[in-house]
Parts: C-alpha cells; sequence; structure tokens
C-alpha cells in the first residue's frame, strides 16, 4: 500500500459520521482492515454496530465516550475522552489497520479535553501506510492544514424538532 492519507470531514451538517461510514464500507470492500473509533457518542444501539459484528476481525467499530457532552457530568466526559484518546494512539501505533477513523474527535479539542498537538503529533508520527479519517464540527486550523483531504458538510434543511431516527442518524 502506498503512503497513507489524513481525512478531515467538518461543517455543521447531518452526514459526518455517515460520510466515514461510506469510506469504511469502501475500504472494506478492497479488503482493508478498519478501526472505527467513535469519541463521542455513546453504547447505544447504532445500526452500523450492529452491522459491524458481521465482519468480524476486518472491522473494529467500536464507541469510546460517554455519550454526547451536554448530557452528563463534564469530569465524566473528560476521563472517558482522555482514555479514549490513549487507547485510539495504541491502535494507530499497532500497525494493524489500513484506514483508522476518528469519529467526532473535533469535539475533544474544541471542549479542550485533548490537546490539537496531540492529534498532529499522531499525525505525523503514525505509521507510513495508516489512512486516518477524522470527523467533527468546528476542526481547529491546524488539523485543517495538516490533512490531505479536507471536506465540508454545509447545513441546507434539517428538521430541528425532530428525533434522531433509527436507520437515518443511528
Amino acid at each position: 500500500m502506498d503512503k497513507g492519507i489524513a481525512i478531515l470531514i467538518t461543517g455543521n451538517g447531518k452526514g459526518k459520521t455517515t460520510s466515514a461510514l461510506g469510506q469504511t464500507f469502501r475500504a472494506l470492500g478492497h479488503g482493508w482492515k478498519v478501526c472505527f473509533l467513535q469519541f463521542i457518542k455513546g453504547d447505544w444501539p447504532a445500526g452500523e454496530r450492529k452491522l459491524a459484528e458481521k465482519f468480524g476481525d476486518q472491522l473494529l467499530l467500536k464507541p469510546l465516550g460517554q455519550g454526547f457532552t451536554w448530557e452528563g457530568e463534564l469530569a465524566g466526559h473528560v476521563k472517558a475522552a482522555r482514555e479514549a484518546w490513549d487507547y485510539a494512539v495504541a491502535e494507530a501505533m499497532s500497525d494493524r489497520w489500513d484506514l483508522l477513523v476518528l469519529d467526532e474527535l473535533t469535539y475533544l479539542v474544541r471542549y479542550k479535553m485533548i490537546a490539537e498537538q496531540d492529534i498532529l503529533d499522531l499525525l505525523a508520527r503514525r505509521p507510513a501506510r495508516l489512512n486516518v479519517l477524522i470527523t467533527g464540527r468546528g476542526a481547529s486550523e491546524g488539523l485543517v492544514a495538516a490533512c490531505d483531504i479536507v471536506s465540508e458538510v454545509a447545513p441546507v434543511k434539517f428538521p430541528q424538532d425532530t428525533p434522531a431516527r433509527q436507520g437515518i442518524e443511528f
């Protein structure tokens, strides 16, 4: 495999995680091994987790956070975020994966749970063949500059009073 690239999907629109799942599906179709880590979403019954079980050791899809940051004690979120980051670094450096997805990682920087420099350091020292895909709103300028491909998802229309729907948002 050639040198890996870093991809960032950011913006205020819906579809960042969905885009990362599409990239994951494409990679799996080519026999890649994918590690998909979810930093904010808690351990609730998302459709992607049910499907991930069918791929065996080709796909690890793991929620690491305590759920959305506006739910629960902030101290618990910070502790979980730091543990999740340590886990992500270990997986990145394991050289087991072709694609590492760090879903909603930008929130950890935005809420000062981890330093932007930690992410930049990981991108710089990861195994050469490892592709990394990062998602989340409000990506920092440094992260945008460090990534090879950056896409922004813009909101056009979204009903504000509609609860998350099974099969669409989870």
